[in-house]
């Protein structure tokens, strides 16, 4: 109870300073109103002939207000008075004059105030000064003229006629036009018209001063003023004197919140300037402007602040003039508490604040109901604190009454009406019964509870047990009666009374809380950097109260994405923003807000889009007086960095007479520099950019700047590149590298090229002056040292003294071969050749290096047909060995050594030698064969590389699923051998299989294959097994299932006599029911014939197989057999219109007739195509030159790479002709051809002769080696080996 009581006392304490309003919705109760003013006229109102004068009072108030009026403090009556017509609107005691004149209207000039009351008091409005003036008139009066010598000071009064307000004053001529004013002639804030100094210009005699009342609606001039200026031939200098003010300082009062002007108008020639000064601080610029050329100083809504002393300046060439302003900020009275009506229950304490302020200090008083409280008797139960508030205790229902606070100082007044109004009314709770409020988790619930009543009602909220709910320092009330409920927990769930009572009656309403789930955001969208052009995507999954509808939108910058109307720039869905093609303009905030009608979270994350600058936005170039030392200074202003700093600047030129849109790089600078001094060349158009680069690289180029020209120079480089080398035996070609344009310094260039016999000290140079950039020397001997200069020169002179640089007439073939220091071998595939150096003098010419050159001349075995190979190495010239790697071992080689030089290679030395014997290569092919599920037949084909002389083979194999079993291994001596069959081997394991080659050197690589029986293959399995036909064959196709064991079966194709044979088919052509089984082929039926063709054996891996020599339209079954067991049965029908019969089989129908044509067909086409080849390489040779290539098969490639690397041009060969003068060795055609290949070319036909192989021979396969082919051979598969 005692916690609740800390929240209800300070309620009931602080009830009589409450603001109460009878709500709208405490109906059933007729309150009366004390009366307020709501209309009256301002405190001063000027009123001129014609004018409608309406004085207006209206007040509201129940029962209704009644008016009356005083005047000048004395009761009136306006209903009364004649010519007085007063408003019979309810709540309005206005009234109009009517019939205005000057007269009229002056005689109810005057101070006025109206009273409006009813029962329960009197509110009183604010005294209402009436001014009645007549139609403006300028006094008639003389004008005479006035004269003035030139130079002099003037003064044009104007004295406008007095009134209430201020009319504009303007000045113009007869002819309707404003008198122009500057710093010389300028109209004063009084209106006249004031000239500094006067010249024969100013001589007018139509100076006229108009003033424009605007409360009269009227425009009035004065007589016009004749100006005469005498005219002087010496006009006599002064300094500045002030005309307005005249004396040196002047007091102000300025008033709080008002503008402040002053003015300071001076004379003196030449005209002075005014300036303005404030000792005590600086100006407030932001509230200060300056006008009328500087002589006004206007000040918007002064302040205490701006006390103080303000200066002007008047000066010119011979002094100065000052005035001091001496301001003081003063302020009319204005309100801190403005005393409110309120309402207030029997017995509480009343109490009006009427809180002043104002400079100097204003005076308040009080009156009840119109009348000052010192005319009221003594024993009212009011008083009045030392802070000038009205306190009135226990207040009753009669204690009602309408206050009046005034406040004045002499630079204004205040008043303010306030009812203190004592009802008695019982409590009633205005917020509806039974409400139920939703809110979430963690959040605060308010519960309405408005209550009305006077005395104001106290408030209690109970639980449903009926105990105060504000023992939980989460329940908090407000003086309304809302009950706040923060940090809400989902036991909060419940119903809550609201109790409002005083001492009339008690109410009580129910609210019912439901407390849901709280939004939440369990992954929100996460800040960004990504480059311009690329795509972001931001993700947001929230959690929601299942019983709420709910949502999750985006925003960007506070705006929801959907109002931006860019529907290819976003793409939104299940809690996913993905933004594409990314500019800068996309980076911002983007936030992802999950929402329900009860609550939204927010996640934001910030998007940084980057990459290159953006251009330069300007240039500009300085100092051109530079130019001249061929400099210029660059300025420019910073590119956008877009969010990545600027790393540099790259500063470029173009000439765009020399060479346009190409751009030079002048270097760059760092990026928080914007400007540079450039060195620059003579002679050059330059017109600049710069670009900005940043780590994502460069932005776009700046717009070209201006263009300036350097002047012309003599050249500052000369040619580089300085050569002298010749292409004939008796001349020496000079040639270098031209200057470019930009080095020229000039318009043109030229060269001066000097040269003589090198040693030949004091010979004369012999010299030429070129455009082009070489000289011929002719009529020289043979490789001979030359001196050689070559110099730039222009027409502003020559550049500096060039370079000697030695060259050589032209040179001579080498005239010696190298002499042969041996050969080591070093092993089985390569050997060491040394020679000795040539001597220099049989050089004739720069010793390039040497030519070695070898070629395979044949193998130590038998049968070895293989093409000519040449291999080729360049040596440097200081090398006199080489290693020649690579060799096929077995063999016979020869080798040249030549040496060459720029012109070309010399005689050969020749020399032969043999490789020994190696170890051969791996087996060239290793197939399984399934047998049965304990055997395996391994076929193989011999290496194409023996290397030697092979002596058998080695093989090995282990099961992989135990790998504790050893290896078991064959030695099998037969090198002729190319199968083996393995038996004993366990049906449920896999094996891995090795086979290597053996010649004396010992086995050589090995190849490897892994496999199992028939029984660790399971079924066979023919996926896709289809038969398709034409009008006399058939193809039955299948896919061969990875990792089957290869087998071998039997097809056979039956023809059936009738119509409807076999059983129903399904979609793929196959019988339904066909199954591996072991039985017997299925027996003819006996109403229809049978025609058996003969049975063909094919491979499983073939995965085809084609049946020609068929009936056309007719049917047949087709069968898959293994060893008399039928595996698979398709049924097929032959295109055609009958069936034709066919003549007596001769020899061109049997296969080894069609297998021996299409042999010859091929090798026809061969021979085509090695004719082809040989006549687009052009080369030709005999027969013999043909039998001489063909060389062992044991010649392997070697590498054709330069400087001890050994060339690897297998298809190429050496001619007869010279290495070329670079020393770039290249072969002039190819030995090879089609025929060199066919070790072991396996050709493939169709039944119908049709090509369907492919060449599977390769270059180094042996003569000898026997077929080669993977499959299996068949009638269908036939193999020919070309030699």
């Amino acid at each position: 109870m005692a916690v609740a009581l800390r929240y209800v006392w300070p309620l009931l304490l602080c009830s009589p300073c409450l603001l109460i309003q009878i709500p709208e919705e405490y109906e059933g109760h007729h309150v009366m109103e004390p009366p307020v003013i709501t209309e009256q006229s301002p405190r001063r109102l000027v009123v001129f002939p014609t004018d409608d004068i309406s004085l207006k009072c209206e007040a509201s108030g129940k029962p209704e207000v009644q008016f009356r009026w005083t005047w000048d403090g004395v009761h009136f009556k306006p209903e009364e008075e004649p010519g007085v017509t007063v408003h019979q609107a309810a709540h309005s005691g206005s009234f109009t004059l009517t019939g205005n004149n000057s007269n009229f209207a002056q005689r109810f000039q005057g101070t006025y105030r109206c009273f409006a009351s009813n029962r329960l008091g009197t509110a009183m409005s604010h005294e209402i000064q009436l001014v009645a003036e007549g139609a403006p008139k300028w006094p008639k009066e003389t004008v005479k003229p006035v004269e003035v010598e030139e130079g002099e000071p003037v003064v044009l009064p104007c004295h406008p006629p007095l009134s209430a307000e201020p009319p504009r004053i303007y000045w113009m001529n007869s002819k309707i036009l404003h008198i122009k004013q500057d710093e010389r002639v300028t109209m004063g804030q009084n209106g006249n018209l004031y000239f500094a100094n006067v010249l024969t210009t100013d001589n007018h005699s139509d100076y006229i001063c108009h003033a424009h009342f605007l409360g009269a609606r009227t425009i009035i001039q004065k007589e016009p003023i004749d100006l005469r200026v005498k005219a002087t031939n010496s006009m006599i200098d002064r300094k500045p004197r002030l005309l307005f003010p005249t004396n040196s300082s002047s007091h102000l009062v300025a008033l709080q919140g008002q503008p402040l002007v002053l003015e300071c108008i001076a004379e003196g020639f030449p005209t002075p300037t005014i300036k303005w000064l404030r000792p005590s601080g600086p100006m407030p610029a932001d509230r200060v402007t300056y006008q009328n050329y500087n002589k006004t100083l206007q000040l918007v809504n002064v302040g205490e602040e701006d006390d103080g002393e303000y200066r002007c300046l008047a000066e010119n060439p011979l002094g100065t003039a000052r005035h001091a302003y001496y301001v003081t900020v003063e302020a009319a009275p204005y309100w801190l508490h403005k005393p409110q009506s309120q309402l207030y229950g029997p017995g509480e304490t009343a109490r009006l604040d009427c809180q002043v302020q104002g400079q100097p200090q204003p005076e308040v008083t009080w009156r009840i109901n119109g009348i000052p409280l010192k005319e009221l008797s003594e024993d009212q139960k009011y008083w009045i604190n030392p802070e000038n508030a009205l306190i009135l205790s226990n207040v009753q229902p009669s204690d009602t009454m309408v206050t009046q606070c005034e406040a004045h100082n002499r630079h204004g007044l205040l008043l303010a009406n306030a009812y203190i109004h004592v009802v008695q009314l019982p409590t009633k709770i205005l917020t509806p019964d039974n409400q139920t409020y939703l809110a979430v988790e963690g959040s605060t619930a308010y519960l309405l509870c408005k209550a009305f009543g006077a005395p104001v009602p106290s408030i209690q909220w109970l639980d449903e047990e009926g105990a105060t709910v504000l023992q939980d320092e989460r329940f908090f009330p407000y003086a309304n009666g809302t009950l706040g409920i923060r940090d809400l927990q989902a036991n909060d769930t419940a119903r809550y009374f609201c109790q409002a009572a005083n001492d009339q009656n008690n109410v009580t309403i129910v609210a019912n809380l439901q407390v849901k789930d709280a939004t939440q955001i369990t992954q929100g969208p996460r800040s960004a950097i990504e480059k311009k052009g690329s795509r972001v995507t931001f993700t947001c999954q929230a959690s929601f109260d299942p019983s709420l509808k709910h949502s999750i939108t985006w925003r960007r910058d506070g705006r929801d994405l959907q109002e931006l109307g860019d529907s290819d720039k976003y793409f939104i869905e299940d809690g996913r923003l993905v933004i594409h093609s990314l500019d800068y303009s996309d980076q911002g905030n983007y936030s992802c807000v999950a929402s329900t009608k009860l609550d939204a979270v927010e996640s934001r994350a910030q998007l940084l889009v980057v990459g290159s600058p953006g251009p330069v936005p300007q240039l500009e170039l300085s100092d051109h007086h530079l130019l001249k030392q061929s400099q210029v200074r660059l300025s420019w202003s910073p590119a956008e960095d877009h969010n990545a700093p600027i790393e540099k600047y790259d500063i470029e030129f173009e000439d765009k007479e020399m060479e346009p849109e190409k751009w030079y790089s002048l270097g760059k600078v760092p990026g928080n520099q914007t400007s540079t001094t450039l060195k620059l060349s003579p002679y050059i158009h330059y017109t600049f950019r710069v670009t900005a680069i940043n780590k994502y690289g460069p932005g776009e180029p700046s717009p070209a700047s201006e263009t300036v020209v350097t002047p012309e120079a003599a050249p500052e480089k000369n040619p580089v590149d300085v050569r002298g080398e010749g292409n004939e035996t008796n001349n020496m070609v000079i040639t270098w590298k031209p200057l470019k344009w930009m080095d020229w310094n000039a318009p043109q260039v030229q060269y001066r090229v000097q040269w003589r016999p090198q040693g030949a000290r004091g010979a004369a140079w012999q010299e030429q002056i070129l455009s082009e950039p070489f000289l011929v020397v002719t009529n020289t001997s043979t490789f001979v040292p030359y001196e050689i200069k070559v110099q730039a020169v222009n027409s502003q002179g020559k550049g500096p003294e060039p370079h000697v640089t030695v060259g050589y007439s032209g040179e001579d073939f080498p005239q010696a071969s190298p002499q042969l220091d041996g050969v080591e071998i070093l092993n089985s595939s390569a050997v060491l050749v040394k020679w000795w150096p040539v001597d220099p003098a049989q050089v004739k010419g720069h010793l390039r290096g040497y030519n070695v050159t070898y070629w395979w001349e044949g193998s130590q075995r038998k049968h070895s047909k293989r093409h000519v190979h040449r291999g080729h190495v360049v040596v440097p010239a200081n090398t006199t060995s080489a290693i020649l790697s690579g060799l096929r071992p077995y063999s016979s080689y020869h080798l040249e050594v030549q040496a060459f030089n720029g012109r070309g290679a010399g005689p050969a030395s020749e020399i032969t030698f043999s490789t020994p014997e190696g170890v051969p290569g791996h087996p060239e092919a290793l197939h399984l064969e399934c047998q049965s599920d304990t055997s395996l037949l391994l076929r193989w084909q011999p290496p194409l590389s023996h290397n030697g002389v092979l002596t058998g083979y080695i093989l090995s194999y282990h099961p992989l699923d135990e790998g504790g079993k050893e290896q078991l291994s064959f030695d099998l001596r037969d090198p002729e051998l190319r199968t083996h069959n393995l038996t004993n081997l366990d049906p449920h394991l896999r094996y891995r299989f090795q086979l290597q080659a053996t010649t004396k050197k010992g086995p050589g690589e090995a190849i490897v294959r892994e496999g199992g029986t028939m029984a660790l293959s399971g079924v066979p399995d023919f996926g896709n097994l289809s038969a398709t036909a034409g009008e006399n064959y058939s193809i039955v196709s299948w896919v061969p299932r990875e990792g089957q064991c290869n087998f071998g079966f039997h097809i056979r194709f039956k023809a059936l006599g009738g119509e409807g044979k076999g059983g129903p088919l399904g979609a793929d052509g196959v019988e339904l029911g066909a199954a591996w089984c072991s039985c017997s082929p299925p027996t003819p039926r006996t109403e229809e014939k049978v025609d058996y063709l003969p049975s063909q054996y094919v491979s499983y891996n073939q995965s085809s197989y084609t049946q020609w020599g068929l009936q056309p339209d007719t049917d047949y079954e087709i069968h898959l057999l293994k060893e008399k067991m039928l595996l698979h049965q398709v049924a097929v029908k032959t295109n055609g219109t009958g069936r034709v019969r066919l003549p007596p089989a001769g020899f061109a129908t049997e296969g080894w007739f069609i297998g021996f044509v299409s042999a010859i067909i091929l090798l026809l086409l061969i021979l085509l195509i090695l004719c082809f080849i040989k006549r687009s390489k052009g080369g030709k040779y005999s027969v013999k030159d043909k039998e001489d290539t063909q060389v062992d098969s044991e010649a392997r490639p070697m590498k054709d790479e330069t400087f001890g690397e050994y060339s690897d041009n297998e298809e190429k060969a050496f001619g007869s002709s010279q290495p070329s003068l670079n020393g770039d060795i290249k072969p002039l055609g190819s030995d090879d051809s089609l025929a060199d290949y066919g070790g072991s070319v396996d050709v493939q036909f169709n039944e119908d002769g049709s090509f369907i192989g492919q060449y599977s021979g390769k270059k180094e396969k042996e003569a000898a080696g026997g077929n080669d082919s993977s499959g299996a051979t068949s009638p269908i598969n036939p193999t020919v080996t070309l030699e």
